[in-house]
């Protein structure tokens, strides 16, 4: 991306302009005494899929100029880690986003009821595909 790390990083750890370039991703709010990304932060995510809407809360595991990241769960259960990582190039920065999947395989047939996902490997890959090409447009922008 043709945008400083800073700026990138600056877009992904702020809720509201994350769901602005997530495909699913489309809304968040700090919980308890959080204002903003630091290790330990809690975060309720609300999602979209279509007519399918369903919610999770987070938990940031990193956050540094490098690296924003979070653990997502969902009733309790682990759903999965989504991690982005920034890495500074001449003239702009290499943006990773990445995701592992985290759900107990007995709960995988309820999240696929709740988002209408049968494959969500596939599905998240084309959704980092589709996010990525918003972060850009979105960083270089600005």
């Amino acid at each position: 991306m043709k945008a400083s790390a800073d700026r990138v990083y600056a877009l992904v750890s702020d809720l509201p302009r994350l769901a602005n370039v997530s495909e699913e991703y489309s809304a968040g709010r700090w919980l308890g005494a959080a204002t903003g990304p630091a290790v330990g932060a809690r975060f309720r995510g609300s999602n979209r899929r279509g007519v399918r809407f369903w919610q999770t809360t987070a938990t940031v595991t990193d956050a540094s100029p490098r690296r924003f990241a979070f653990e997502v769960k969902s009733f309790w259960l682990p759903v999965s880690r989504w991690q982005y990582d920034i890495e500074p190039t001449d003239g702009g920065c290499r943006v990773t986003e990445s995701t592992w999947d985290r759900r107990p395989a007995w709960f995988r047939p309820l999240t696929v009821l709740a988002t209408g996902v049968r494959d969500r490997a596939s599905e998240n890959q084309t959704n980092i595909e589709r996010t990525l090409a918003k972060l850009k447009t979105a960083a270089e922008e600005g």
